[in-house]
């Protein structure tokens, strides 16, 4: 039918997407700059954080190169802790990958790092010269700031690098893991046996064949002989004639301490009538077979030299290596102008700071082991014959003088007396009578019990304090406020001390601030250099134990005279 309707048909598929403008293609992925790839956003900011904070002031002036492994462990720290966040937030949200910073973030980054840098190094330079001139030391050269800079640069990245590295590792093999687990569990059990695994490489073989190599080393150089150090001549000290001990097991330290102090002449001298020859008794680490064997020993040697009939006799726990602080030896040999008997033993091959590391224990054991010892027989003697009996150390050796005793009262029943300087955080006493301390008293000079027994001495003076009586008989600890050997905790990583929140020693920096974890790190470096510093600052003591002696025994015929005179004596410890 030719005036029929023509035929409806629908639109075809085509035809529609003819009539429709084009889809929109998506952009190419902008390429990152290699910096964007190979480091973090958030990383590198509280990297910059952490490099800045690092040179705000310390307790002792720092050289460019401790300043910068400070600087460069303190950035790779932060570095890390900005990636660990990031990757935190990233697990927490199930994603695969966090998003970029935006294009305008780096530059911004980069121009705030430069205008921060510029202003931390010229802050640092201030602090410096202030921290330097409280201790009396010269200060920095204009060059050693670039030095610094160049040094703490290459530690970040080189730190930085090997955790890109160990990073690359951990994506591999979780990776790996995911054909068999889910993505969280995979990286949750990479990390847990990678950390294991770490743990027990460096426990059972970095540790282990790394001690072995110390002790080797070290134990070398404690038998090496000095020509110019030949065996004494005189019975009354160790490896003489008669000794029971023979001068090549002595060790390197206690011949030094052996054959010094003062002579007969030095002594007549300086008191004006005739002295008598000081007794020195020691035994080596070589010289017994153990600890209790050495103190066991170190008595007998005492006792066949006629240590027992001097007037005073001192019980000396050393360092690490057996070192003795010889201006604590020989001030009380002045005092008593030789009628004195001073009795010590090695434990250990190792420095002080390794020793106490890995050795604390031997030092705990040797104090005690060497004052039971001759404790035991001072006793068999009838109690009016008896001398005075008094125990000193510093350091790892105040630590291991602490040990026979444990409390207050029982070195006050036990003892006449006792000197301990540069104490650590570990003495056990030193901190029941630190954190007991009396209301109102410092954490750096704290009084305890109103001063009635035992005194705490940062400056000669400070032994009159408090204007209370003072009973017999007297210990006293010699600590500075810059002492980072006494201030070193694992608790400063979190925690602020009472000796920064309180009002500080007259040679810390007033704008010494705690931070969490770089105080931690700035005061582990300041422990290396402790005692590079002036007599009266950080570890060093030396004429300020003239004063503590003269105030513990107060001995016959002293006068404030001798005691000024015998401070321009006492040789340097070093």
């Amino acid at each position: 039918m030719s005036d029929a309707e023509p035929e409806h048909t629908e639109p075809t598929d085509s035809a529609v997407a003819t009539d429709q403008p084009p889809a929109p293609q998506p952009e190419p992925a902008r390429r990152q700059d290699w910096w964007q790839r190979h480091y973090t956003f958030t990383g590198t900011a509280v990297a910059l954080l952490f490099l800045w904070l690092s040179l705000t002031p310390s307790l002792l002036p720092r050289g460019p190169l401790f300043q910068g492994l400070v600087s460069g462990v303190a950035g790779a720290i932060g570095y890390g802790l900005g990636v660990f966040a990031v990757w935190v937030v990233q697990f927490m949200l199930s994603r695969e990958n966090s998003p970029h910073a935006p294009r305008w973030a780096w530059p911004a980054l980069i121009a705030v790092g430069l205008i921060g840098q510029a202003f931390a190094i010229y802050w640092f330079h201030i602090w410096q010269d202030q921290v330097r001139d409280l201790m009396g030391v010269p200060r920095l050269q204009w060059f050693n700031y670039p030095q610094a800079a160049t040094i703490g640069l290459i530690v970040l990245f080189a730190f930085i690098e090997i955790g890109q590295l160990v990073g690359k590792l951990v994506k591999l093999l979780v990776r790996r893991l995911n054909h068999y687990a889910p993505p969280r569990v995979s990286a949750v059990v990479v990390v847990v046996i990678l950390v294991s695994l770490t743990i027990a490489l460096l426990n059972g073989v970095v540790v282990r064949g790394g001690m072995s190599f110390l002790n080797s080393t070290f134990a070398s150089v404690n038998d090496e002989m000095d020509p110019d150090n030949p065996a004494p001549t005189t019975p009354l000290r160790s490896g003489g004639p008669g000794s029971l001990v023979s001068w090549d097991t002595v060790g390197h330290q206690g011949r030094v301490f052996v054959a010094g102090g003062p002579t007969v002449e030095q002594l007549t001298k300086f008191n004006g009538t005739p002295a008598v020859e000081p007794i020195r008794a020691y035994a080596g680490k070589n010289s017994a077979d153990g600890i209790k064997a050495a103190a066991a020993l170190a008595a007998r040697e005492l006792e066949r030299a006629g240590g027992f009939q001097r007037k005073v006799i001192a019980v000396a726990t050393t360092t690490g290596t057996g070192w003795i602080n010889e201006a604590e030896a020989s001030a009380l040999e002045y005092m008593y102008n030789g009628d004195t008997a001073i009795v010590s033993m090695q434990y250990s091959f190792l420095p002080s700071w390794l020793s106490f590391l890995v050795d604390k224990e031997n030092a705990r054991q040797a104090g005690q082991a060497l004052f039971e010892a001759v404790d035991a027989r001072l006793r068999e003697m009838p109690e009016a014959q008896r001398p005075k009996i008094v125990v000193f150390g510093e350091s790892l050796g105040s630590f291991g003088g602490e040990a026979p005793f444990l409390s207050p009262n029982n070195i006050i029943a036990r003892t006449d007396g006792a000197l301990f300087s540069g104490p650590t955080f570990n003495n056990t006493m030193w901190d029941d009578v630190t954190v007991n301390r009396d209301d109102g008293s410092p954490m750096w000079l704290p009084i305890y019990d109103e001063g009635q027994n035992i005194r705490f001495s940062a400056r000669p003076d400070n032994l009159a304090r408090p204007e209370k009586p003072w009973g017999y008989p007297r210990i006293v600890y010699l600590q500075h406020a810059s002492d980072p050997i006494a201030w070193w905790n694992p608790n400063l990583l979190f925690s602020e001390p009472d000796w920064l929140r309180e009002p500080r020693g007259s040679d810390v920096s007033p704008d010494m601030y705690w931070v969490p974890i770089v105080t931690f790190l700035q005061v582990s470096a300041d422990m290396a250099v402790a005692v590079d510093v002036p007599d009266g600052h950080g570890h060093r003591y030396v004429r300020d134990v003239v004063n503590a002696w003269a105030a513990i025994l107060q001995p016959p015929g002293w006068t404030p005279e001798k005691t000024d005179r015998l401070r321009g004596i006492v040789t340097d410890p070093e």
